[in-house]
């Protein structure tokens, strides 16, 4: 039975025929990235049935530590990779190469009775570093603000920090979350939350908030409008080769992988090539 391991917070298996896999190839990191691999991978799978596929998430910072430490074929980031880790990697010998292979929009969300529906980023700075601490300060009806963060190996952390952030710290009483899924069931089931997640992960549950009077989108993503917009990526050691690059061609390919990218809920690349 061939099999395709997921994230502890998102567990899901695919059948498969009970012929021995020939090959496996190992793939960790992003969260963010997870449901459009698992979408894929199945699909692939199937496609390919000489071909396993182990997936687990943890994070874009643990999935390139995992490639750099030889545990993966492949590191889902949503995420540059920084020049530290590609040092690391390199003292081992492991030549990070990166492939993008979605766009995503970073969505701040709130439960859906919350009043709020727009902030700025400035705004939303204050409220992660604990200057804004009530709901009544930024028009809402009032109430302590709950803050919901991802966990410092996130890469989804490391593009809030770098976007919205500016280099200050969030606030020491945040929630700290290991998922996306894990900020989206948080912020659902508390009133007075506000957390962030990627496009892919939006839900009736949760409601989105405009950003400097914008609303995300695919269109609003693609053109720069969205201040929160990024690529999605996968790392390989070096130029990917055998059942590696089989896969990553099928991922780029727009009428199989990127069609598995739009049902995750994200951006295909061709969307942006034809901008």
């Amino acid at each position: 039975m061939r099999r395709i391991f997921a994230s502890l917070l998102l567990p899901l298996a695919f059948a498969a025929s009970s012929a021995v896999a020939a090959e496996e190839i190992v793939i960790n990191g992003s969260t963010t990235v997870l449901p459009v691999m698992q979408k894929a991978g199945e699909a692939f799978m199937a496609a390919n049935p000489g071909i396993t596929l182990a997936i687990s998430g943890g994070g874009s910072g643990n999935g390139i530590k995992a490639l750099n430490e030889g545990l993966c074929q492949i590191a889902m980031s949503s995420r540059d990779i920084k020049a530290s880790e590609r040092e690391e990697g390199k003292a081992k010998g492991v030549n990070a190469v990166r492939t993008a292979i979605a766009v995503d929009a970073l969505v701040p969300v709130v439960h859906p009775s919350n009043s709020v529906a727009a902030l700025s980023t400035e705004q939303l700075r204050d409220i992660y570093n604990g200057k804004i601490t009530d709901w009544s300060q930024v028009g809402g009806s009032g109430g302590s603000i709950v803050v919901v963060s991802r966990d410092t190996s996130s890469g989804t952390f490391e593009t809030w920090a770098e976007m919205i952030m500016k280099k200050e710290k969030v606030v020491p009483s945040a929630l700290m979350q290991a998922s996306n899924g894990a900020v989206a069931q948080t912020v659902a089931k508390n009133r007075r939350a506000i957390g962030y997640i990627g496009f892919g992960y939006l839900n009736a549950s949760l409601k989105k908030i405009r950003v400097n009077g914008v609303e995300a989108g695919q269109d609003t993503a693609l053109s720069g409008e969205w201040p929160l917009a990024r690529e999605l990526y996968v790392f390989t050691n070096g130029e990917p080769g055998g059942a590696v690059q089989k896969l990553l061609a099928y991922l780029l390919d727009p009428r199989k992988g990127q069609e598995k990218v739009r049902e995750a809920g994200f951006i295909p690349l061709q969307a942006k090539a034809g901008k």
